[in-house]
Formats: structure tokens, C-alpha cells, sequence
């Protein structure tokens, strides 16, 4: 919000007719943003032997940052400068463009979540961008970029007040109970014990060594850089996305505050959660660690165009307890022990000829319940309200091993609450016994 202009929540009608602008810094936070996309794009260049033709690596190098910088802040500008949005009693308008005028309007009630991002470059000039996540699939999502922290706080809680048809709230923050924070150290153990973790820096080092033991450190490099690739994505996404990682509880769902370069404020509504999925990867069951994801309504069906691909991490790493205190939270009653288990029969050993002693279904009066994996073990919990679905699949194979596979389907994400190869008849039996726990549940 520009410097001077009125608060989010008055209901001026010039205000409204005028609208109001991001902050003036926007512009420079784009360049700086194109910049560093630029260099990053420019060294990966560099690294797989291209370049920018005759020049030198750091002739290229400031090129990219200089170049990158005027253009981002003259697009910047310019979206900037024509980029206004109005709030008034029904809705929140916001007007874009240049030479094409566009005018998005996002209805109070279609409102389900607002989150806060606070990208590096952002974040060092006290800036923020709001996320808007509406009802619906494709292009869910609105974002506002970039208004002062304070702002984008005071602009959130005004929108999710008038979302619930309440008075505009005060002090927000000052309401909501602390569940868990995960500790840096904790969330590092955690990474640097993941198999994936372990399989990407055994491999590195061993192509290294290969490659320094033959002499052929060019041709290494074609692997080298792929593996070195993965681990600093794994990286980026279990450590620097997930530092102070910062459950608590509000009124109206769950917040989760995580990051370490670049910080995010991410609500959970209870209404919107469509299952849960507990994740125990094969080193982390001797410590007793488990990993919680959610399905959240909207949020895959639009994408992650904002480059942030944890958006479904509930908790990165927790014990039993605290995961299982957490599945309350969102699913009320839900339980994974006194099932009756439905398990997969022995001619199934084909599809999987270890992971099928490990897949069971089951169901209690609130949820449905898929378990598979043996060396990384998947529990998908899916309430029967938000059962979208129920398919049955049968191919050729699977016919003449007399078994089938039974689908719930819930909205794209990391829940897969699938029974896989299970008896021809339970399988059936299931799925239309899920149909009726779906309809009753909506009754």
C-alpha cells in the first residue's frame, strides 16, 4: 500500500472509485527479481559449457545482473503504475494492464484462504505479497505484489473478516495458540537422513571420485550436475523452506509461519482440508519421525507458479503423538488403530512382490483409510464428506490374479487414498460400502 493512502478497510466511496496502489518499491523488488533469475538462468548456462558467446564468464555474469535489473524494474514500473484495487462492501476489485485493461473481481464469499509471502529480495525491503486463494479450480489464485508487511496483515485481516461476514477483527495474531515449532537442527537431522538425501550425496561422491580416479572430470560432470541439482532442491525444499517451521491455531484453522531466506504465513482453513497423508521414510521409522501433508482444496488445481512446491507440508517432521494431536486438529475422531484391515492377498506378490505384505484398507465412521510402501510407508486418511468419488479398476493381469484396485478420489495432491491390488470381491465390497459412507456423511 502506497505511503499516505487510507486503510483496507474504509469504505470511501472516492477511495473505492480511485483505487490504490502497491508499494512504489515494487518495481525495484521486480528487477532485483529478474536479476537474480537472470544470473541463475546465465551460471546453469555457464556450468553445462554454454556461455554469451566471446564474452567471459563475468562480463556475462554482470551483464545479466545489469540487464536483468533495468528491464525488471521497467516492467515492474509500468505493471505497477496501471495495476489498482478497490475494496468496497462486496467485493474486492483489482485493475491491470496496459494497452489490454483487465479488472479482476473477487466476491467476499468465494474467499477461502489469504496467505502472506515474503520473498528474499521482498523481505529486505519490508515488503509483502498477498496470496489470495479463491473457490474453484484453474487461476484460483490472486496475488497482490508488494505492499508493506504491516499492510498486507492489516489487508488480510479485513478480507477474511468480511470472507466470514464478521466485523473487521483486531490484533488477530494475539488469539491464536501455538501447537508446535520445529526446530532448524531438527528439520536438518531430518533432511540429512532421507534417502533421497542419502542416495544424492553418495552418488555425487562417488562420481566424483570416479571422475578424479580416471581423469575424465569433463564427462562426470553430465552426472555430477544433475545429482548436485537434487540435492540442493532437496535442500531448498526441506531446509531453507521449512526453517522455524510455526504451527498455531486460530478460530478459523491452522497458520503455518516457515522459511529461512524467504518467510511465508500460510492459513489452512478446517473446511478446506480434503485428507491427510502420513509419511514414514525408511530411516526416519527407527527414530519414530513421521511427515504430515495435506490436501488443501484449490491449491494444486491452480499450480505453484510462485515457485513454492511445499504449500502441502502440515508438519515436516514430528513424533506419533504430535502428528496424531495434529490429525484431531483438521479431522476431528480420526484414527488409524481398532480398524478392521482389509489387506491385500498373497497372489497379489506380483505388482509388488515385497510392498504387498504392507497394503491394507480401512474404515471407521469418519474417515477412510489406505496404507502401502515398505520402504517409505504412506497413511492417506481421507474424511468420507470430502470423498469426491470412488473408482474400481480391474486390467488383464490383475483379472487373472483375481484382484483389483478401489480409488477414492480426492483433489490432486500428496494424499493417495488408493487400495492397490487387493481381492476382486473385498475391493468391490469397498467401494460401494465408501459410496454410502460418502452419501450419508453429506445427508
Amino acid at each position: 500500500m502506497a505511503p499516505g493512502s487510507e486503510s483496507p478497510g474504509t469504505d470511501d466511496p472516492p477511495v473505492e472509485a480511485v483505487g490504490l496502489r502497491t508499494h512504489p518499491l515494487t518495481a525495484v523488488v521486480q528487477g532485483a527479481l529478474w536479476a537474480v533469475a537472470a544470473s541463475a538462468g546465465l551460471i546453469g548456462s555457464i556450468l553445462t559449457g554454454d556461455g554469451w558467446g566471446d564474452l567471459g564468464p563475468l562480463i556475462s555474469l554482470a551483464g545479466a545482473l545489469v540487464g536483468g535489473l533495468l528491464l525488471g524494474m521497467l516492467l515492474g514500473y509500468v505493471s505497477w503504475r496501471f495495476t489498482r484495487y478497490v475494496i468496497d462492501g462486496a467485493e474486492l476489485r483489482i485493475g491491470s494492464g496496459v494497452i489490454t485493461k483487465s479488472s479482476r473481481r473477487i466476491p467476499y464469499e468465494r474467499i477461502q484462504s489469504v496467505d502472506i509471502a515474503e520473498p528474499l529480495v521482498a523481505r529486505l525491503f519490508g515488503l509483502a505479497e498477498l496470496r489470495i486463494e479463491m473457490a474453484g479450480g484453474k487461476d484460483s489464485r490472486t496475488s497482490l505484489r508488494f505492499l508493506r508487511l504491516s499492510d498486507a496483515r492489516d489487508l488480510r485481516r479485513v478480507l477474511l473478516s468480511r470472507a466470514h461476514g464478521e466485523e473487521v477483527a483486531t490484533g488477530e495474531d494475539e488469539h491464536r495458540t501455538l501447537i508446535t515449532r520445529v526446530p532448524p537442527e531438527r528439520v536438518m537431522i531430518g533432511t540429512v537422513l532421507s534417502l533421497d538425501f542419502l542416495l544424492a550425496a553418495v552418488g555425487s561422491v562417488v562420481l566424483v571420485a570416479l571422475a578424479i580416479w580416471f581423469g575424465q572430470v569433463v564427462v562426470a560432470l553430465g552426472g555430477i550436475i544433475p545429482l548436485g541439482s537434487w540435492l540442493a532442491q532437496i535442500i531448498a525444499l526441506r531446509v531453507l523452506q521449512q526453517w522455524d517451521f510455526t504451527l498455531s491455531r486460530g478460530e478459523r484453522g491452522l497458520r503455518i509461519e516457515r522459511g529461512l531466506l524467504s518467510r511465508t504465513s500460510q492459513t489452512i482453513p478446517f473446511n478446506r482440508v480434503q485428507g491427510i497423508a502420513v509419511k514414514e521414510p525408511f530411516v526416519w521409522r527407527r527414530l519414530g519421525w513421521q511427515r504430515l501433508e495435506v490436501d488443501i482444496a484449490g491449491y494444486a488445481a491452480q499450480g505453484d507458479d510462485q515457485g513454492d512446491n511445499s504449500s502441502s507440508t502440515l508438519l515436516p517432521i514430528a513424533d506419533p503423538a504430535l502428528a496424531a494431536a495434529v490429525i484431531a486438529e483438521l479431522i476431528p475422531h480420526a484414527s488409524t488403530r481398532d480398524l478392521v484391515l482389509t489387506r491385500a492377498p498373497r497372489r497379489s506378490w506380483p505388482f509388488a512382490p515385497v510392498g504387498w505384505r504392507y497394503r491394507w484398507i480401512a474404515a471407521d465412521e469418519i474417515t477412510f483409510v489406505a496404507h502401502e510402501g515398505w520402504i517409505e510407508r504412506t497413511t492417506s486418511i481421507v474424511p468420507h464428506s470430502k470423498t469426491q468419488s470412488v473408482e474400481l479398476r480391474q486390467g488383464p493381469l490383475q483379472r487373472r490374479r483375481r484382484v483389483a484396485t478401489v480409488e477414492v478420489h480426492t483433489p490432486k495432491g500428496p494424499v493417495d487414498a488408493d487400495g492397490r491390488h487387493l481381492d476382486e470381491r473385498a475391493a468391490r465390497d469397498a467401494l460401494l460400502a465408501q459410496l454410502a459412507r460418502a452419501r450419508a456423511s453429506r445427508a
